[in-house]
C-alpha cells in the first residue's frame, strides 16, 4: 500500500536513508567446508545444506573466491586485508604452543570497525596467536570471545589435546583480559554452543548501532564428531559402499548441523528487525581434505591447486542492487577487510594508530552490480631464504638440489621423498610461486606437492580418496616443475600449459620479485618446551 500512497521520489529517500546507515555485518567462516559439500554449487544432493542453499541462491554466489590452503593464513588475510606474505604466516598454520602470532602492529577488522562505531563479538575459532594476552581476541578489538584460541579441539570435552581450550572472555574496566574458562560446558556439542552465543548477541543488540559478528564455526574440521541422533537425521543419504562410511556420515552431518544453526542466526536477524540492513558473508577458510569433497576441482587442503584455495562463498544481503546469480569475478579473502571498511565508512589515515598498506579492495559494487574488480591475486610465495627455523637450512639445501630456472618448462621432477620426509618438506621445503592473472594460472618450484581430483563424477556417495583421471588412488608426489593452466576452460587443472605459452610464463615469473620484496622475515620458530602454556589442565598465554 505504501507505493500507492508515496510518490516515487520520497520512496527513493526512504529506501536510501535505511541503507546511508552503516550496515549490520555477518561474518561466517566454516573450517576445511569441501567445494562440494554445500548445495549452492549445484553437485552435491547428498548433504543437507537448505539454509545456506537459500542464502546463496538469493545472494550472490562468488564462482572465484580465493582463500589460502590452511586456516591461519586464511584467517589473517581475513583479519588484516593482506596477504600472508606481509604478516609471516606465509610459513603455515600456528603450533599450539608456538610464540607467534599476528604482529601488534596490524590494524585487525574487529578494531578497525569499533573505531567506527561497531560492537564487535567473535565466536568460535581464532587460530591467530595466543602466547600473550596481548594477541588473544578481546585485546584486539573484539568486546568480546566466546570460543577457542587454537587450531582443533574435541567438540564436546573442548580439550586441544590435554589441555581446555574454550573461554567466555571480555575486559574490565582497567582493559585487563578476564578469563573465564568454560569448565562446565564440558559434554555440550561445540557447534551448538556457537549457534546459541550467536543467536543470544543479536536478540541483546541495540539495533540502533552497527554489530559487527564474527562467526567462526570449527566445522568441518576434525575431530570428526557429532550426536548420533544427528547422524541418522542428516545421513541416511550416505551410501555404505563409500571409504570410510562412518566418517563420511559424521562429516556431512557435521555441515548439516552447522547449516541448522545459520538458519538459527538469520531468524534471529529478522526476528530483531536487522536483516534489511545486514551484510552476511559466508566462507570457508579452505577446501576440504581427504573427508571432503571439492569436485569439481583438482587438490584439496594443504594445496594449492583449486581445490585447495577456492572457497564455497556467498554474500547474502538486501543491500545488494543485483542478487540471485553467481559472480565470476575474481575475488581474494583479502577484500573483505577493504569492503568493510568502506561500508563502515572508516578513513584510516585519521586514525592514532597507523594503517599498514592492505592487499584487498574494495568490492562491493563487484557483488552489487557485478562489476570488474581485480585481474591478479597472489596465492602463495615460499622462499626458504626468508626464513630462520631449525629446518631452515637443510630445506634451503635440498630446493638447491633440485631447482628449478624461471625458464623451466613443464616437466616435472619427482623429488626423492626419503629426503623429503624427514625435513617436514610439505611445511619447511619448500621454495614456489603461484599466482593467478585473469584466466591465467602458474604454480612453479620445488616443493609442490601434487594432488590428484576427488571422485570424477562428482557424487558425494562414490566419495573416495584423491585418485588420477582413471580413478586409480594418487600419491602425494613432491616434485619440482611448472605448471600453467587455463581456468576458464580447464577448471580441473589437468591440461599443463606451461610449454604451448612460454610467454605468459615469462610474464607471471615477472611478477615474482615484487611480491619477494614484500615477504615478512621469519626468524627461528619458538616453542613453549616446558609446559608453561598449560596451567590446571588449560591452555594460556605463558609469555
Amino acid at each position: 500500500m505504501l507505493g500507492t500512497l508515496l510518490p516515487l521520489p520520497v520512496l527513493l529517500i526512504l529506501v536510501n536513508s535505511v541503507y546511508s546507515k552503516q550496515p549490520h555485518i555477518v561474518l561466517i567462516v566454516a573450517d576445511d567446508l569441501g567445494y562440494n559439500d554445500v548445495g549452492f554449487r549445484g553437485f552435491n544432493t547428498f548433504i543437507s545444506t537448505p539454509n545456506l542453499d537459500k542464502l546463496a541462491n538469493e545472494g550472490v554466489i562468488l564462482e572465484n573466491h580465493i582463500v589460502s590452503a590452511t586456516c591461519s593464513p586464511s584467517r589473517t588475510s581475513l583479519m588484516t586485508g593482506r596477504y600472508a606474505i606481509r604478516t609471516g604466516f606465509w610459513k603455515g598454520n600456528l603450533k599450539r604452543n608456538e610464540e607467534f602470532g599476528l604482529g601488534l602492529d596490524e590494524t585487525l577488522m574487529p578494531e578497525m570497525l569499533k573505531r567506527n562505531g561497531y560492537r564487535t563479538h567473535g565466536v568460535g575459532k581464532w587460530h591467530l596467536g595466543m602466547f600473550t594476552w596481548e594477541h588473544t581476541p578481546v585485546k584486539r578489538g573484539f568486546e568480546t570471545w566466546f570460543g577457542m584460541y587454537l587450531a582443533e579441539q574435541n567438540y564436546y570435552s573442548h580439550k586441544s589435546v590435554e589441555g581446555i581450550d574454550f573461554r567466555d572472555n571480555y575486559l574490565d574496566a582497567d582493559g585487563n583480559v578476564v578469563d573465564n574458562v568454560r569448565r562446565d560446558l564440558e559434554g555440550q556439542y561445540s557447534t551448538h554452543l556457537f549457534t546459541n552465543r550467536s543467536v543470544e548477541l543479536i536478540q541483546a543488540h541495540d539495533q540502533n548501532e552497527p554489530l559487527f559478528l564474527y562467526l567462526a564455526y570449527t566445522s568441518v574440521h576434525t575431530p570428526h564428531q557429532a550426536p548420533q541422533e544427528d547422524v541418522e537425521k542428516y545421513a541416511m543419504n550416505i551410501s555404505a559402499n563409500i571409504t570410510d562410511f562412518l566418517m563420511r556420515k559424521k562429516y556431512s552431518t557435521m555441515i548439516s548441523i552447522m547449516d541448522e544453526g545459520v538458519g538459527r542466526v538469520v531468524d534471529a536477524l529478522k526476528q530483531k528487525g536487522m536483516m534489511e540492513n545486514t551484510v552476511l558473508v559466508f566462507t570457508s577458510d579452505n577446501g576440504a581434505g581427504l573427508s571432503g569433497s571439492n569436485y569439481p576441482l583438482r587438490g584439496g587442503k594443504r594445496s594449492f591447486f583449486e581445490g585447495g584455495v577456492r572457497a564455497a562463498s556467498f554474500v547474502y544481503s538486501p543491500r545488494l542492487e543485483k542478487s540471485g546469480y553467481i559472480n565470476k569475478n575474481l575475488h581474494h579473502v583479502t577484500d573483505w577487510y577493504a569492503t568493510f571498511q568502506k561500508l563502515a565508512g572508516d578513513k584510516p589515515n585519521l586514525h592514532q594508530k597507523p594503517q599498514l598498506e592492505i592487499d584487498g579492495v574494495d568490492i562491493w559494487s563487484s557483488l552489487s552490480k557485478g562489476e570488474p574488480c581485480r585481474d591478479e591475486v597472489l596465492y602463495e610465495l615460499r622462499d626458504p631464504s626468508k626464513r630462520l627455523d631449525s629446518t631452515g637450512k637443510d630445506a634451503r639445501d635440498v630446493a638447491r638440489a633440485y631447482p628449478v630456472s624461471l625458464n623451466t618448462s613443464s616437466t616435472t621432477i619427482q623429488l626423492p621423498y626419503d629426503e623429503m620426509r624427514p625435513l617436514k618438506a610439505l611445511n619447511y621445503a619448500q621454495d614456489f610461486f603461484a599466482i593467478r592473472w585473469k584466466n591465467w594460472k602458474l604454480i612453479t618450484g620445488t616443493g609442490i606437492t601434487l594432488h590428484g581430483w576427488t571422485s570424477s563424477t562428482g557424487q558425494t556417495d562414490e566419495y573416495e580418496q584423491f585418485t588420477d583421471e582413471s580413478g586409480n588412488l594418487h600419491d602425494w608426489t613432491i616434485v619440482s616443475g611448472t605448471f600453467l593452466f587455463d581456468l576458464t576452460v580447464d577448471i580441473r587443472e589437468k591440461n599443463n600449459l606451461a610449454d604451448d605459452y612460454p610467454d605468459i610464463v615469462k610474464k607471471l615469473l615477472n611478477k615474482r620479485q615484487s611480491y619477494v620484496e614484500k615477504v615478512k622475515f621469519i626468524s627461528e620458530r619458538k616453542y613453549d618446551k616446558h609446559g608453561i602454556s598449560l596451567v590446571d589442565g588449560v591452555w594460556k598465554p605463558w609469555v
